[in-house]
């Protein structure tokens, strides 16, 4: 494992954001979602998250999760991804990263 410093870390732009809408995406390769997420000052962005094993849109709609906004924007077959949803991967699937008690949409890690 390679060890960074305080400064590395800074210029990752984490932030929290709530799930405003979460759509199919059939054109996948690999069975994911769409995401909409309100990022609070830094707008609305969508992206592409291969989360369905574990999540259906109603378990995910309204709820904050944790997203890296400082990637390039990504092309995914049709779509544009505008951020990386962050999560944990398992034997089951990739549990989303959640915010244990609501903060600002936009908030960033500390």
């Amino acid at each position: 494992m390679q060890v960074i410093g305080w400064e590395d870390f800074t210029r990752v732009q984490l932030c929290a954001g709530t799930v405003l809408r979460v759509e199919p995406f059939p054109e996948a390769r690999r069975p994911a979602w769409k995401l909409w997420v309100d990022f609070g000052p830094h707008g609305v962005k969508k992206t592409s998250a291969q989360i369905r094993a574990l999540y259906a849109p109603e378990d995910l709609v309204g709820r904050q999760i944790v997203g890296v906004l400082n990637f390039p924007p990504k092309q995914v077959g049709p779509f544009i991804s505008e951020f990386l949803l962050t999560g944990f991967h398992t034997d089951d699937g990739v549990v989303v990263t959640a915010v244990e008690r609501p903060v600002p949409d936009g908030a960033r890690m500390a």
